[in-house]
This record gives C-alpha cells, structure tokens and sequence, in this order.
C-alpha cells in the first residue's frame, strides 16, 4: 500500500508567526498532536503537542508570548505518498518518530502519515515494530533539535 492511500489530508498547518496558544486551540479543536509550520507554501517545520510542553510551559511558563517559531522542530522528516508504509513506517522506526509529513513529488505537503493511522486502518503488526523502534532507548544524533 502506497503512503498516498493511507496518510490523513488536508494537513493542519500554520505559520512560523503563529502564537502558540493559538496552535494549541488549533490542535485541541481538529484533535490532532502535530502541525506542519508552512511559509510561503514551503513545509519548514513541524509542531508537535509535546513541543509546546517541553519547549514551552515547562521552560518558562510564558506561553502567552511564544510564537510557533520559538518551538517548532526545523529538521523535519519527511516522507513521499509514493513510497509504501512498510518503508515510512520504517523510517519512523530509524528515526524515533510517531508522524510524518507527507509531500507530493513536486514537493508540496499533501498530508500526515501517523503511527495511530498504520495500526488503525492498516497493520497493528507494522505498527507495534515501529513502535517499538520509536521508543527504543537511544543516543540522540548529533545537531538535531531537541
């Protein structure tokens, strides 16, 4: 199965310059943990709802004046709707990740490939490996965010 039959679209997006506490509500009212940061149609981050735990309210209480930019994830993985999900769902597995961003071939973002999406409509089995990768303990890369 091809990443394009599976993945969730639109993706919710929002700008570098959004408040946080506006992509919070966001998140909260389309029930979603993870929003691609989109400037000028190029996909340049990614916010995640553990982003604005760790990188935000636990760091300095402030939320009211944090912005999207100041938290969002800039090294995004990506995968292609063409690719299968046994090879997106490996790549999550390499890379500790629970979604992906999903882009055409021109580029252009078309959707989000989640692990819950994988177990929910597709294989628990490729699922549970993933999952198991994901959260293997592991030495963090070197010169990625946090």
């Amino acid at each position: 199965m091809k990443v394009a039959d599976l993945m969730r679209q639109p993706a919710v997006t929002v700008c570098a310059s959004a408040s946080l506490v506006a992509t919070a509500k966001l998140m909260r009212e389309r029930d979603v943990g993870f929003v691609a940061v989109v400037e000028s149609g190029a996909l340049v981050g990614v916010v995640t709802d553990r982003d604005i735990v760790l990188r935000s309210v636990s760091v300095n209480g402030r939320v009211n004046d944090v912005l999207v930019a100041d938290v969002m994830s800039r090294h995004v993985l990506i995968c292609l709707e063409s690719q299968t999900v046994e090879n997106a769902a490996a790549s999550m597995g390499d890379n500790q990740v629970r979604r992906l961003p999903v882009l055409d071939e021109t580029g252009n973002l078309v959707g989000v490939l989640s692990l819950d999406t994988i177990a929910e409509d597709y294989s628990e089995s490729l699922a549970g490996e993933t999952l198991g990768e994901i959260v293997e303990e592991r030495s963090p890369p070197p010169n990625v965010d946090p």
